[in-house]
């Protein structure tokens, strides 16, 4: 079967023929119908730090939704037709064994999370990543409650779906992203205020900020714009490393914390507020043949909202 290959950083993707998975006991098949791209496609590409967890060579794909189509051995809460997503913090997924940029992939029940009714498979997809990453900041380490101040940065994948999240919570969201031509979404979604830097929010005293870039520029620039006693939230891995002014963070109090992945629980979550019309994450689509140009997309900054691949029935 086709599939895409990651050979090591500074290898450029391989499109290659592999050997068709068989649900081994306790484990499942699934047909592929959609898997996403983000920037940490872009990142084990170009800095080997990726290689501390990722083995060689591997499919990518860390966001994947389709149709179990084998049960092993042992397996009896799921069945042959189960349409599911795959919570990619077990392996990890597409690092640490093959992921979903195949047409079929092997994973572990304790992954996969049912899609609700007349939820696609694209949106799916991106629920397991966007979705849960953005969740997990936002409601976990962020820590955000209705009615505080909510700073976010990049109104991307992930960001655009942090945003609409804490405001569906009730949450006061100030969006700052570069790109102007998204910043009439961003308002339509919930937010009060947006700019190209979250530095032009200082006198509005966020309560907390939400670094979804993660460009080191812009994790300073959150540091520095925080009120008194708040708290920064790392997530986005533009840059595996960051200067940050010590002196703000003494003074001012300022908690800096990172943010990997979430729960299934928050996949769950963001898949019903998807179901229900709630939260629309803009996607733009490509089939399983561009991935590597799609790569270069979110490279080049060419991507509005989620990339999410899609395989052609």
């Amino acid at each position: 079967m086709k599939a895409w290959y990651f050979h090591g950083t500074g290898k450029p993707f391989e499109r290659v023929d592999i050997d068709e998975p068989t649900a081994s006991p306790g484990k499942v098949v699934i047909d592929v119908k959609a898997a996403g791209l983000c920037h940490s496609d872009v990142g084990i590409l170009e800095d080997p730090k990726w290689m501390a967890f990722t083995k060689t060579p591997v499919v990518p794909g860390h966001e994947t939704a389709g149709v179990i189509s084998e049960v092993g051995e042992g397996v009896t809460e799921w069945k042959v037709g189960d349409k599911v997503a795959v919570w990619p913090m077990i392996g990890p997924f597409g690092y640490g064994v093959n992921g979903g940029w195949e047409e079929r992939a092997e994973a572990d029940p304790e992954q996969l999370v049912r899609i609700p009714d007349g939820l696609s498979f694209e949106l799916a997809a991106a629920a397991t990543d966007a979705g849960m990453t953005s969740s997990g900041a936002v409601f976990g380490k962020g820590r955000v409650q209705a009615g505080m101040k909510v700073g976010i940065i990049g109104y991307g994948g992930l960001g655009q779906v942090g945003a609409r999240l804490a405001h569906l919570e009730g949450a006061e969201v100030y969006v700052a992203e570069i790109k102007e031509d998204v910043w009439d979404d961003a308002k339509k979604n919930g937010a009060v205020k947006v700019a190209k830097s979250i530095t032009e929010f200082k006198d509005d005293q966020l309560d907390v900020i939400i670094d979804f870039a993660g460009f080191g520029t812009t994790t300073n620039e959150a540091v520095n714009t925080v009120k008194f006693q708040g708290r920064v939230v790392i997530v986005g891995m533009g840059r595996l490393e960051a200067t940050l002014d010590t002196d703000v963070m003494i003074l001012n109090q300022v908690e800096v914390v990172g943010s990997n992945g979430g729960s299934k629980d928050d996949i769950e979550t963001v898949m019903k507020w998807m179901a229900s019309g709630d939260l629309s994450p803009q996607i733009t689509m490509i089939d399983f043949e561009e991935i590597a140009d799609g790569v270069q997309m979110l490279h080049d900054g060419k991507v509005t909202g989620r990339l999410v691949a899609k395989v052609a029935e």
